[in-house]
């Protein structure tokens, strides 16, 4: 990147106004394939804990932490400078999961569920990934519908929602 913006400095210099636009626009597709791959990899972390809730019938606060924590960061990754258009809509999101993402999170979760007891063939075999993918736009659906203020209150409510939800809402494990 500094090598383009050294070369935007120049052709501003020199008057030549159509590459330095050009170089902007491809420092903005640069920044904005950053801000996705950011919004995969909290996705990812997002849908390992859920495979995990799925697959070992329970949520413990570590899990409820890391589903929180991937859809605040998701929610403030999406949405564009503007403060009123997103980088993903909410259509787009079942595409990018089955499309990209959801085989690798089950890889890596083959790592973590039941201390790796299934490598990610036989995990593969068991997850519902109907289920998941179902439970996972149901979460990011509520980034478009919540503010940040609002959005742990009604994450916490629906995490309650999820196998063993009301035990880790007692404090039960």
């Amino acid at each position: 990147m500094t090598q383009e913006l050294i070369d935007l400095k120049k052709s501003i210099l020199e008057g030549r106004y159509a590459d330095a636009l050009a170089i902007v626009d491809e420092l903005e597709g640069m920044s904005k394939q950053a801000i996705l791959r950011n919004i995969q990899a909290y996705l990812r972390i997002l849908l390992i804990h859920l495979i995990k809730n799925q697959v070992e019938q329970r949520l413990t606060g570590s899990w409820a932490n890391s589903i929180r924590n991937s859809i605040r960061e998701i929610k403030n990754l999406n949405i564009k400078d503007n403060k009123k258009s997103y980088y993903i809509n909410l259509a787009e999101w079942d595409i990018l999961i089955e499309e990209e993402v959801i085989e690798d999170a089950i890889a890596d979760a083959s790592e973590e569920v039941m201390n790796g007891a299934y490598n990610q063939f036989q995990l593969a075999e068991i997850v519902d990934r109907n289920q998941i993918i179902q439970t996972a736009l149901k979460f990011l659906a509520l980034t478009y519908s919540y503010s940040a203020k609002e959005l742990p209150a009604v994450l916490a409510e629906i995490l309650t929602q999820l196998i063993g939800g009301e035990d880790w809402k007692a404090g039960r494990r």
